[in-house]
């Protein structure tokens, strides 16, 4: 068997759309911590095009804010020494688009944080094509929910 993703690791009840491992209709995105990055590699199918070859728009945002979401929780996860990641959600958001994104091949997503504090961490990614050109870059502000939050701990 294959290495487990973090989301399988940490949240392998999770039914998000983009990440969750129990969705069976979602993204199923799998993210691996590397060094201070966290990357991702995802194909494509024919029904995420937005136009013949080129993946849409609101997809390149769903696999970046997820994954860039990730890359927060295990940082912070790490930053406390927790064994397990915080429940993080999506507090601020952006993405800007450089290209029409292929969809003959898989995509690569890299993400870091760039900033943090307490209980929340800035974070930079980027998609690249499978022939490692820049498709979109993003960043975004991921906070850290507490009880009493709708999304504490519904991963």
């Amino acid at each position: 068997m294959s290495e487990k993703s973090l989301q399988e690791t940490y949240a392998p009840q999770s039914i998000c759309y983009g990440c969750g491992p129990a969705n069976a209709k979602g993204l199923q995105i799998r993210s691996f911590a590397r060094g201070d990055e966290v990357v991702a590699e995802w194909q494509p199918q024919p029904h995420h095009q937005a136009f013949s070859g080129a993946l849409n728009g609101g997809i390149i945002g769903t696999l970046l804010d997820c994954h860039s979401n990730w890359t927060a929780a295990y940082f912070l996860m790490k930053q406390k020494n927790f064994t397990s990641p915080p429940c993080t959600v999506t507090a601020e958001y952006s993405v800007k688009f450089l290209r029409p994104t292929p969809t003959d091949g898989p995509v690569r997503l890299r993400a870091k944080v760039v900033e943090s504090s307490e209980d929340r961490a800035v974070v930079e990614g980027q998609l690249l094509s499978h022939t490692e050109k820049p498709c979109a870059i993003c960043r975004g502000v991921f906070v850290a929910v507490k009880p009493g939050h709708p999304a504490y701990h519904r991963w």
